[in-house]
Formats: C-alpha cells, structure tokens, sequence
C-alpha cells in the first residue's frame, strides 16, 4: 500500500509539473526541457539509508555514496550531500564535479579502470578512497605511497565473477570482465591475500556486481563472495586488516510503472539471507548507487514539432531524440522508456489509442523514443513526457548534430503550486561553437 501511494504521489507531482511548466511558459523559450522531481529525490535517498539503517548493527559506519555518472550535475550532488550521501567517481571530470559540489574527501571514493599516476596522487593527497582494479595499479600505488604517506582508504576491486545479467554491456561480474581483480582465476585468492599481507595500508575490499538486468540474487551473490575473502585475508594476517566492504551499487530500475521496485529494503532482505554475517557490525559497508536514486525522478518534456503518417504509421516529431536517451535509441529493446502524451496546454490527452512512432530531432533514421506505441492521437503542440530519465539520459548529453544541452530545472510544490529552479542552462549556439574549436578556426588551414 506505502509503495502504491507513493507512486501515486509521484504521478500527481508529475502531472502537475507539466500543467504548470506549460503555464510558465518553460517550453515557449526551447521546444525541450528537463525536470527534477527534487521532492522524489530526497525521498528515495532517505529510503536507502533508513533500509541499511534498519539491518546493521548499532555503531557500524555505513557510507552511501551516488555514482556521479547516473547524473553528472553539480546540484544534484549538492542536493544528495544535504541528504548524507557522498559520491563515487570515476573519472577526474566526476571528480571535479564532486569537488565543486562541495563534497567532503572523506566520503568521495574514486573508482577506474584506468587511473592515471596523476589521479592517483591527487586523490592520495586529499585522502579520497580509492579502490585499485588491477596488479599494475596495485604496483603504482605501492611507489606513491612510499613516496608519500596518505590517510586514504585503499582497496581493491574484486570481479567475483559470478556470471551476467539479461544485458551483457553493463554486466561486470562475467569471467572476462574488464573491471577489478579476478577472484576465480587460477591462484587469484592466494595473490589476493598475500598482497594484502604485505600491504598493511590496504584496508578495503570492493565489488560491483549489479546493474539493469542483473537479479538481486546475482548481485547478493557477488557480495557473498567479497564478503567470503575478506573473511580469508583477515584470518591469514592473524588480525582485521579488512575492515571495510565497499559492495557497489547496481540496482535495478522499473521502467514499466511509477513503482520503485525493487525497493531498497528487498535489497537489504536480499543481502541478509545471501551473507547474514554483512550487518554483524564486523566491517564498515560504502554503497555506489546511482541508477536506482535518480531515474524515476527525471522528466523529458518536448514539443511535437509536427505529425505524419507514412505508409500507414503515424509519426510524431519532437525535440526529444537520441541526444537525451541515447541508450533507448540505440539499444531500444534492453532500455525502453514510457511516452505520456499531453496537450498543448499540459493536461493528459485522452482519446483512442492509436499505434505512433515518437521520433526525435536528429538526422538518422533509428532517432525514435517509440516505435508502434498505442499512445492517444498526438498533432502538432502537444507535449510528449518521458518519465525515468533523471540517470544516465539527459544529464549526460550526447552531442549528435550538434544539439544543444536543454535545460534542467528541478521542480517542487510549494502548497498548489509547482516552483522550477535552474539547475543547468540550456546550451547556447554561441557556446556549441566555441566547443567546436570555434576559437582556432584557422589552426588547420
């Protein structure tokens, strides 16, 4: 009943949102624009610490962090900094972006595949966690440390290798995935527990085995596993040289309904019958969300620009393409996303369902949000929404034929009104140019 009225609640904010961005004439300056439901973030952050709260033992530290790159924006990571959580980054843009957010270096963690040297004594200054993913990185910590003493936390990343979920690009627990320190390779545990034996400044165990598509029984697995080897490397050292699990982030996001589902307490309830021992208080636990936090409080709104049937199927033709969903456009089948239509006022469009294609802007033929959806009949003005994008969709702009990042404004009721705030500008031509070299036009000639 909870997780009904709150997507209820979700959707009457939604509805309402539309209403009155149409009313402010947010779409009147630019045919697309990008909401935040700032109410639904908080809660969904609450909702991650309350259900880890709940499970663990009184006086464990527990550090939630969002990885930066569901939602690349300064103000979301403020707003999550005011909510308790730290950010996970994983490039120095990301990291830079959390440092401008204002974000403590003690709950920053940094996580690659590829750190340079100069990420690594950046972040070893400043004492931000950082998780290693390989041998290499592991012998180009041991000269930076010895070279400079550093509070930071060090891990390793460990790939438990536990197999894929339903979408193979995003599954980094197969046998060949390119991230972290193979756990079930011939003589890997060995290595593992003898470099942490000689490493008494390696503290931390690290794993992220869950993502779209990977069930909680994958992801609980992955964690087992970590949880098993820190356990092994604890008791060869004769002492608790582990003693904190960074178990990732990764779960997974209905893109169906308003439902958060699965909710952060199945996840707990998940990890708590898979390694009961996780909650026991014997290790501190960092989580990286980020998915999970922030996509179904994202909204699309767009314009349809113009309607056409062309060999019988209605199209509709908006601002909102592959520059906004770049993954549902390339890879529709693994990332739908919903299309709630509206009318050129912002009141949901009601009417017999008619079999559209939603296409965006760009120029290639496989820019389409929708193909064949049963949506009321749209025409020209009307306002197509695309709920759950607030991660790893419009905060992460791709820059195909040169279309300019929209404007995202976070939203919140203030009693019967909705009120927007600027969270980023929409891109001017003047500055698309200027990234384009626009200032070295002649550095070719």
């Amino acid at each position: 009943m909870a997780a009904d009225t709150h997507a209820q609640g979700a959707a009457e904010r939604r509805d309402r949102a539309v209403r009155a961005a149409v009313e402010q004439g947010l779409l009147d300056r630019e045919p697309v624009v990008c909401l935040l439901d700032v109410a639904g973030i908080r809660a969904r952050a609450a909702a991650l610490t309350e259900a880890f709260a709940a499970a663990v033992a009184p006086g464990t530290p527990v550090l939630h962090t969002f990885a930066v790159k569901a939602a690349p924006l300064v103000p979301v990571l403020r707003l999550l900094d005011a909510c308790g959580l730290g950010c996970e980054a994983a490039s120095p843009g990301e990291l830079a972006l959390a440092r401008a957010a204002g974000v403590p270096a003690e709950r920053t963690v940094l996580d690659s595949p590829a750190k340079t040297a100069a990420e690594l004594r950046g972040a070893l200054a400043l004492g931000i966690a950082v998780n290693a993913d390989n041998h290499q990185e592991l012998e180009r910590l041991d000269a930076l440390v010895a070279a400079a003493p550093t509070r930071s936390p060090v891990g390793l990343r460990i790939n438990p290798q536990t197999g894929a979920g339903s979408i193979g690009a995003l599954s980094t627990a197969t046998a060949t995935s390119k991230f972290g320190f193979a756990l079930r390779d011939p003589g890997a545990r060995e290595r593992l527990v003898r470099a942490f034996a000689e490493r008494p400044w390696l503290t931390r165990l690290h794993t992220h085995s869950g993502s779209q598509g990977v069930p909680l029984e994958l992801i609980a697995e992955g964690v087992r596993e970590l949880h098993g080897l820190a356990e092994e490397i604890n008791a060869a050292a004769g002492e608790r040289r582990v003693d904190t699990l960074d178990i990732g982030g990764g779960l997974p996001v209905d893109f169906a309904s308003d439902e958060h589902a699965p909710a952060y307490a199945e996840y707990v309830a998940a990890l708590r019958a898979a390694v009961p021992a996780l909650f026991d208080g014997s290790y501190g636990l960092v989580t990286e969300f980020g998915r999970s936090l922030l996509a179904k409080h994202g909204l699309v709104l767009a314009r349809v620009e113009y309607t056409k049937t062309t060999g019988g199927r209605r199209i509709a033709l908006t601002h909102a393409g592959v520059q906004l969903a770049t993954r549902t456009v390339y890879a529709p089948a693994a990332w739908p996303l919903r299309i709630l239509a509206y009318d050129a006022g912002g009141a949901p469009r009601t009417g017999a369902p008619v079999a559209q294609d939603v296409a965006g802007p760009a120029c290639f033929a496989g820019d389409l949000l929708a193909t064949a959806r049963e949506l009321p009949e749209l025409f020209p003005g009307d306002v197509i929404a695309v709920p759950d994008t607030g991660a790893y969709a419009f905060t992460a702009h791709y820059g195909y034929n040169s279309l300019p990042r929209p404007a995202v404004h976070g939203f919140t009721a203030d009693g019967p009104d909705i009120r927007f705030t600027l969270a980023r500008p929409a891109q001017s031509p003047a500055q698309i140019v200027a990234e384009a070299g626009g200032d070295h036009g002649d550095a070719l000639l």
